[in-house]
């Protein structure tokens, strides 16, 4: 065994390791820097990119012994980086991520380019990627993406804040007469703990907007989403388990795929009678999966024409482990608006006088199938594209 001194994303490190250890292993196992992704562990792929001493470096093909002594900077320690801010806000607006799994190797590879090359045009840029394999994007997304922070650099230092992204927030969408739900933006934004209610959030964690009418007057509305069963009974995969003053514990069944997932946690509730605004916060995990969820749901009661009660819902969530892709894709945006239409309309047969017993479509799923709503979402999206093409014909 030899004993390494690095520092590893400004935290100095010393550590014994086999000489024969990968960079990436030794990052991966040792220091749990699991954004460090493997490929093809020959130093072809950049999947594994980060920096060595402030410049990009294959970690599959170097040594954790070769380093002593050296300033190593995973996709981790960019958390407040300005540049690499922006650089994630362009690859979610420009649909340069797919699966995820290139993504963190690529944004070095990309911050890299705009600091050496702030004036490179396409065919230079993707010369410089050409050392960073996608097998799901095109690169013309990746490539767009670069183009547009490097677009910003470019600007005079006053027309922007210093470290802004790219602006993608939508105005929120005016409820329609029928009851349903409307997407209005998902967006990475910096931080490391969600942000204050009606705050903007911070740095690494999604936030979705979402809207939906409940047909019932603002009184009654209210009072059902304090009844806590009565919500989880009309969302999509939850159990309600326990429930004491405004602590809550609950579980959410979830599978995508061959994963399945069951995140228990526990939750606290902040209602304010006056605004008729409720705030959720809370924590879960799954043992099975390691993957783990932090986040809250704030909702608003606004006025909506008749008798019936509009309701604002914005999402703010940070999500790790096996189901963390998820996230990142903008599925997820799409997704969010019908599951939380669907939760409307459970809401909506719930409280619906007119009916003594639930109708077998308001009572939720006991699993959410992550799986089957991202088909049916891709089959909707196919069958509207050959639709748009059966009409130009």
């Amino acid at each position: 065994m030899t004993e390494i001194n690095l520092t590893v994303n400004g935290r100095a490190v010393r550590a014994s390791v086999d000489p024969r250890l990968h960079l990436a292993d030794f990052l991966r196992e040792h220091l749990r820097l699991t954004g460090t992704h493997l490929g093809c562990e020959h130093g072809v792929c950049g999947t594994c990119t980060i920096e060595i001493d402030g410049a990009p470096a294959r970690s599959c093909i170097a040594l954790a012994v070769a380093c002593d002594g050296s300033s190593l900077r995973t996709i981790e320690g960019f958390e407040d980086d300005p540049l690499m801010a922006e650089l994630r806000e362009a690859f979610s607006a420009d649909h340069a991520l797919q699966c995820g799994f290139c993504t963190p190797g690529m944004l070095i590879a990309a911050r890299d380019i705009l600091r050496r090359l702030p004036e490179a045009d396409e065919p230079r840029i993707r010369v410089e990627l050409a050392g960073n394999l996608c097998r799901c994007t095109g690169y013309q997304g990746i490539v767009d993406a670069i183009k547009r922070v490097a677009s910003q650099a470019s600007r005079p230092a006053a027309s922007r804040p210093a470290g802004a992204a790219v602006a993608r927030a939508g105005a929120f969408v005016p409820f329609a007469p029928a009851v349903g739900a409307a997407a209005v933006s998902a967006r990475q934004a910096p931080a490391e703990q969600p942000a204050q209610a009606g705050a903007a959030p911070a740095s690494g964690w999604t936030e979705i907007d979402e809207s939906f009418v409940i047909a019932r007057p603002s009184a009654e509305v209210w009072r059902a989403l304090d009844d806590i069963a009565l919500v989880a009974a009309c969302l999509p995969g939850a159990e309600l388990t326990e429930r004491e003053g405004d602590s809550i514990k609950g579980r959410m069944r979830v599978k995508l795929g061959p994963i399945a997932a069951a995140f228990s946690g526990a939750a606290t509730v902040d209602r304010d009678e006056r605004q008729l605004v409720g705030v959720v916060r809370g924590a879960g995990s799954d043992g099975g999966t390691g993957s783990r969820t932090r986040g809250e749901v704030e909702y608003r009661l606004v006025a909506a024409p008749g008798d019936a009660t509009g309701v604002k819902v914005t999402i703010r969530y940070s999500l790790q482990g096996a189901l963390a892709q998820f996230s990142r894709s903008n599925v997820a945006r799409d997704f969010a608006a019908r599951l939380v239409a669907q939760f409307a309309a459970n809401l909506n047969a719930r409280l619906d006088p007119a009916r003594r017993e639930p109708s077998p479509g308001a009572t939720a799923p006991a699993r959410l199938d992550l799986g089957a709503e991202i088909w049916s979402w891709i089959k909707e999206k196919l069958l509207a594209l050959f639709g748009r093409e059966e009409r130009r014909r």
